[in-house]
């Protein structure tokens, strides 16, 4: 009886090792329910003027969570916990007025000091279109953490509460 337990407690070991070592343990979640977070702001990137046009031109709506919400308001340091959303929408114009196009992609910050400290304790994901399975963000140091660096004074993000 105990030779069929050693293979089986192998075999859960290797299992148990290779989800801790698994990319999906430290990614950074899809955020169901966003949309009923607190909204934090919008902002148009419409040309070529800025430098990310070409990967972020569009509608950009962001929500914040209540962990993320709170420091904002307060100032300084972010909660493990808090989560922000970059809603980045296509935009058409409509008899002369800019209207919200379809989702080209959901951008995601999840802080997380333990899970995440090569990136400023911030994961970072992107979900393409609509899409809350197909992920983008293949090295979050060189496609996000390069650019939120600029904001360390205020912990990587770039959003501030506007009362």
């Amino acid at each position: 009886m105990t030779h069929r337990v050693a293979p089986l407690c192998l075999a859960l070991a290797l299992v148990g090792a290779a989800y801790a070592a698994s990319p999906e343990k430290s990614s950074v979640a899809y955020p169901t329910g966003f949309r009923k977070w607190p909204f934090v702001k919008s902002m148009v990137i419409y040309s070529d003027k800025h430098p990310l046009f070409a990967q972020f031109g569009g509608l950009h709506h962001v929500y914040a969570n209540a962990e993320a919400m709170r420091a904002l308001v307060k100032g300084g340091t972010f909660p493990d916990g808090s989560v922000l959303v970059l809603d980045l929408l296509g935009t058409k114009d409509e008899n002369g007025a800019w209207v919200q196009g379809s989702r080209k992609l959901l951008a995601v910050m999840e802080k997380d000091r333990a899970r995440f400290k090569a990136t400023g304790g911030w994961g970072f994901e992107a979900f393409k279109g609509d899409s809350q399975m197909e992920r983008t963000v293949t090295d979050a140091t060189a496609q996000c953490f390069s650019c939120h660096q600029q904001q360390k004074d205020n912990d990587f993000v770039f959003s501030g509460y506007q009362p």
